[in-house]
């Protein structure tokens, strides 16, 4: 089954086909395992800085949550290492052994008095479980297919099974139904492979279809109660999109890098940039350095994608030089929560008669400003690397959060600290779009803290 399209504009576009997933195990099925933590200072930016939204909780009440998730699905790292990471436990696993593109670009970073540590990653450096070791070869994004890396299938989907959990594959749920009230949800409508619509009834519901199709998915129901959206009474519902701006640096080295082995996500990080989020006159955010990617000649972040420029006998040139002395690094920035970048429904319609989700996403010239200090520091590294030629991709949109943001009132948000509705008390969402705000690091850890917050919170109550 193929998702929906995703329709996009604004001058810095989401992204939906290269960041959402679609199937069991969604978006998660095919992440890169970067798990850093959000920091301190990324929770309360309207009241510190003036900008975007505050979350309603901080991070002191976050930490436990990512200290037991951390033990539960094991992640390989140094906390010694990292001056910059916010409090909490240990990592579990030692890192990832360093390769030798990370080795050349280490030294470009130290040139500058910058610090590096090696990324946390949930990947196995040794067999843990039923689950095999990394074996470097740099296929995270195709779902690793050796089950090192912690995506869903092979953490929590056996689990499920053993738990006797039913999952309905390849269904694709269309409406939330409520009771005459308004004030509870009875159950979800859905389509199955063959296109045959179903309904089943429930006590409590969980969103967790990602940020755009939640949104989409809430809008969708509407009702006579509801005639925005299901739990839109206050206009809020696809309001607040964020994504995490960022820029790729490219160069070529004397030394062979080895750019095939490791991980896709990256080697080393740095965060040096990250506690001063207005830095100067016109600037605003965070932004981090993930360091090191394994890469292939083609794919999504191929050797042959970083110049799109050249072909033909150039290209065959460049790539013979490339497959050995390539380096990459990524800088990955903060966006500012606005209310006109939204979720709305478009006038066309899936198969299912369904209106298409339509995503606008602009930033500001003081995120702009960000990325392009990011852009010129990248380069200003690789050189003193060594690089022999250096260049930046194009701006681009990583991740995708917000849409559903939680709050502490129905006037300003769509659901409180657990991910709850509002307006409906039996309603939950999960994922990246209840983040008020973005950060710049990637979210998957910080999902997984607010889904184990949630779920406790839910069976406690």
């Amino acid at each position: 089954m193929v998702g929906a399209p995703v329709l996009e504009d604004g001058n810095l576009k989401v992204g939906h086909g290269g960041n959402a997933g679609w199937g069991t195990g969604g978006s998660a099925a095919h992440h890169y395992a970067v798990w850093p933590r959000l920091h301190e200072n990324d929770f309360k930016v309207r009241s510190t800085y003036g900008r975007g939204l505050d979350w309603p909780i901080d991070y002191d009440e976050l930490r436990p949550w990512y200290d037991r998730v951390q033990a539960a699905v094991g992640i390989s790292g140094d906390a010694a290492s990292e001056p910059w990471r916010p409090p909490g436990d240990p990592y579990p696993h030692a890192p990832l052994p360093l390769f030798a593109q990370g080795e050349v670009i280490r030294k470009g970073f130290e040139a500058l008095d910058m610090r590096v540590a090696p990324i946390p990653l949930a990947i196995n450096a040794r067999p843990e479980g039923q689950r095999a070791a990394c074996l470097y070869d740099g296929w995270c994004d195709s779902g690793c297919p050796i089950g090192a890396l912690a995506n869903p299938l092979v953490t929590y989907l056996p689990k499920a099974f053993a738990a006797g959990a039913e999952i309905r594959h390849r269904a694709t749920v269309t409406r939330v139904l409520h009771d005459a009230g308004g004030h509870r949800v009875t159950g979800v409508e859905y389509l199955d492979a063959a296109g045959v619509n179903h309904r089943i009834r429930a006590q409590q519901v969980v969103l967790a279809a990602f940020t755009v199709q939640n949104a989409r998915l809430l809008l969708n129901s509407r009702s006579e109660r509801y005639p925005q959206g299901l739990g839109n009474r206050h206009d809020l519902v696809g309001r607040y999109l964020l994504v995490h701006p960022a820029t790729f640096i490219y160069g070529l080295f004397s030394e062979e890098t080895q750019p095939a082995l490791g991980v896709s996500g990256g080697q080393l990080m740095c965060q040096e940039r990250y506690a001063d989020k207005q830095p100067g006159p016109g600037r605003y955010g965070s932004y981090q350095w993930l360091i090191a990617g394994a890469v292939k000649p083609n794919d999504l972040l191929g050797i042959a994608n970083s110049r799109p420029d050249i072909f033909g006998p150039a290209l065959d040139a460049f790539m013979r030089r490339a497959a050995r002395h390539f380096g990459s690094m990524a800088a990955v920035a903060e966006d500012i929560a606005l209310a006109d970048n939204r979720v709305t429904l478009s006038v066309h319609k899936d198969a299912a008669g369904l209106p298409l989700a339509h995503c606008h996403h602009d930033i500001t010239a003081p995120t702009l400003a960000t990325i392009e200090a990011a852009e010129a520091e990248g380069m200003a590294i690789f050189r003193a690397a060594g690089a022999q030629e250096c260049w930046a991709g194009p701006h681009t949109a990583m991740h995708i959060m917000g849409g559903t943001v939680m709050g502490s009132d129905s006037a300003s948000s769509v659901t409180d600290s657990f991910g709850r509705c509002h307006d409906l008390e039996n309603l939950f969402l999960a994922g990246p779009g209840l983040f008020p705000s973005s950060g710049a690091v990637n979210p998957t850890f910080t999902v997984h803290a607010l889904a184990l917050r949630t779920a406790e919170h839910m069976l406690g109550n």
